[in-house]
C-alpha cells in the first residue's frame, strides 16, 4: 500500500477539497520512513497547511494542526512527532540550526518543511520533495519528486 500511495503522488494527484488533500496526506504519512523531511514546494494558498493536518493525523497526532508562521514552527507529540517549520521569514540553513530544532527530533519524527527552498543549504538530501499547486479551476494538485 505504501508504495501505492508514492507511485499515485509521484505521477499527479489533482483534488477538489481540502478533505481528499488532507486524506492523501494522512495516507502517505503511514509510507513515510521514521526520521525524515518533507519538503513542501509551493505558492501562498496551495494547501501546504492543510496537507500537514492529513499527515498529522496519519500520524496519529490529535492536536489541532495551523500554520506556524509567526512561531516559525510547532512540535506535535504522538507516536511520531511532528515537527512543522515555515521557513518563509528564515534567510538560510544557519538561522535554523540556531533555532536548535535537533533537540526536539527525538525518533521517530517526521519534518514538514514548507517554504524549503528558503533554508535549501540546510536541506538533507534525503528529504522527500512534494509540489503542490492550484490550477484555474481550483483543483489543487500534488506530485511528489
Amino acid at each position: 500500500m505504501a508504495s501505492n500511495i508514492c507511485d499515485k503522488l509521484r505521477a499527479g494527484v489533482a483534488t477538489g477539497s481540502a478533505a481528499a488533500t488532507r486524506a492523501l496526506a494522512t495516507e502517505l504519512a503511514a509510507a513515510l520512513p521514521d526520521d525524515t523531511v518533507l519538503a513542501l514546494h509551493g505558492d501562498l494558498g496551495v494547501g501546504k497547511t492543510t496537507f500537514v493536518q492529513g499527515l498529522a493525523a496519519g500520524l496519529g497526532i490529535h492536536d489541532p494542526v495551523t500554520s506556524p508562521t509567526f512561531n516559525l514552527y510547532t512540535l506535535y507529540p504522538g507516536p511520531r512527532r511532528l515537527l512543522h517549520l515555515d521557513a518563509y521569514r528564515l534567510e538560510n540553513g544557519g538561522q535554523v540550526d540556531a533555532l536548535m530544532l535537533e533537540d526536539f527530533l527525538i525518533s521517530p519524527w517526521i519534518a514538514a518543511i514548507e517554504w524549503p527552498e528558503r533554508i535549501a543549504d540546510w536541506m538533507p538530501p534525503d528529504a522527500w520533495h512534494l509540489e503542490l499547486g492550484i490550477t484555474a479551476d481550483e483543483q489543487h494538485t500534488l506530485r511528489l519528486r
